[in-house]
């Protein structure tokens, strides 16, 4: 009685009309959703508003699970790629939202409210960051996993795995100059154990390593220099666009000219090769995914050239890689959803825990996996190449898919010297 007497005169205060919470509770689910929409990672979240309008669209007159029609409501909170932030958006959707479901894609936001929702029991479904980043800083490993958060992504270690498959593929020194960004996915490519520098020892190459640098770094003279005087004829390594358009100002400066730039994270977008000029033909990375990959979305039955398509006629901007996972991300959602009670929490989990799902990246397995909690999607390597007379100046194409061979191969790997 005294907190309705107390929601009353609330509501009276703020001249806003009561409404049934309670009978809101059961037919309503409130999925919350978290990413970078702003900031210096908002390349990552480009597609999300985007992808977010499709979704309401889907689900506008409601999700019929069981039987029974529940409404569903959208808790959309931008980390602003700030970790500080991200604790304030952690406790936002988890304590002041109550969210059934919480849906994350960025590593900075996905470690506090990973803590956060395993210690009040929300199912939470993350993306976009390697695994072992997502893991390993919260003290957990693969046999051990979390009570109710859950990952879907790659590993360092597939990356590392296609890095080397393209660089073997080609004649070089076998120096590779490394630098990495100091933060959770930075960590997971410069571990030892389980990242780059380990495959680079296992294939034989010999690792130039500068070390990590923070994020605001605006200065990679010394990088450069190392490089250079250690004749590396490969930089790699985990960078943002941003910090590569400085590096290779500043190699062209230096004249230093390397073989192969293969960078993790850097050129994952056609903007970050279009600010290289004429000096972006040839750069590689890891390709998460791409029109050319054979996968169709289990919500909307497009295939991932026709999500491309649609995105690139809508927006009138070339498709990115990210596109992919944040469709992806609510396919996975949605499908735990209707495997379950939604207003149970300990349904949910086992919903998600269950799930072998194809979507438009490929399958999404927890079911079964050997991670616990992690479903390893797909991954492959690619080089970006000038197009002749395209609607874009340069285009993806896939140059070593050594693990995922179901993903068709488009070119050879080129050297920078042969594409000059």
């Amino acid at each position: 009685m005294l907190k309705a007497a107390g929601t009353a005169g609330l509501a009276a205060a703020s001249n806003v009309p009561l409404v049934n919470i309670a009978g809101a509770a059961s037919t309503t689910i409130k999925i919350g959703w978290a990413g970078c929409l702003s900031g210096v990672r908002a390349a990552f979240a480009e597609p999300d508003p985007w992808i977010h309008e499709r979704m309401k669209a889907l689900v506008k007159d409601g999700l019929k699970i069981g039987g029974k029609n529940y409404a569903v409501e959208f808790v959309i909170k931008d980390d602003q790629s700030d970790p500080n932030r991200a604790s304030v958006v952690a406790s936002e959707l988890v304590l002041r939202e109550k969210c059934d479901l919480i849906l994350v894609e960025d590593g900075d936001a996905e470690i506090p409210i990973g803590e956060l929702a395993d210690a009040r029991g929300v199912p939470t479904i993350s993306t976009m960051l390697p695994w072992q980043g997502w893991m390993f800083p919260r003290k957990s490993t693969p046999d051990k996993g979390f009570p109710y958060t859950f990952h879907f992504f790659w590993g360092a270690d597939d990356v590392v795995k296609n890095f080397v498959g393209m660089w073997q593929s080609v004649e070089t020194n076998k120096k590779v100059g490394t630098l990495y960004i100091d933060n959770p996915a930075g960590t997971a490519f410069s571990d030892q154990k389980l990242g780059l520098p380990a495959g680079i020892r296992q294939a034989g190459l010999q690792e130039i390593s500068t070390g990590s640098f923070q994020i605001a770094t605006d200065d990679f003279s010394n990088q450069v220099s190392a490089f250079k005087n250690a004749g590396a004829d490969i930089v790699s390594g985990f960078t943002y666009g941003n910090h590569w358009v400085t590096l290779w100002n500043q190699a062209a400066q230096a004249g230093f000219k390397p073989q192969i730039c293969t960078v993790a994270a850097a050129f994952l977008f056609p903007s970050a090769v279009n600010a290289l000029g004429d000096r972006g033909d040839g750069m590689s990375t890891e390709v998460w995914w791409t029109p050319a990959y054979p996968f169709k979305s289990s919500l909307t039955g497009q295939s991932a050239a026709e999500l491309a398509a649609e995105w690139e006629k809508t927006t009138g901007k070339q498709w990115t890689q990210p596109i992919g996972y944040a469709h992806a991300l609510w396919e996975v959602g949605f499908a735990a959803l209707r495997n379950s009670d939604p207003k149970d929490k300990n349904s949910l989990r086992d919903a998600i825990a269950g799930l072998d799902l194809e979507t438009v990246v490929g399958p999404v397995k927890f079911k079964g996996s050997p991670i616990k909690n992690v479903a390893v999607t797909s991954l492959s390597g690619g080089q970006w190449r000038k197009t002749k007379g395209g609607k874009s100046s340069y285009e993806l194409l896939i140059v070593h898919n050594g693990t995922a061979p179901f993903i068709p191969k488009q070119a050879d790997l080129a050297l920078l010297s042969k594409l000059a």
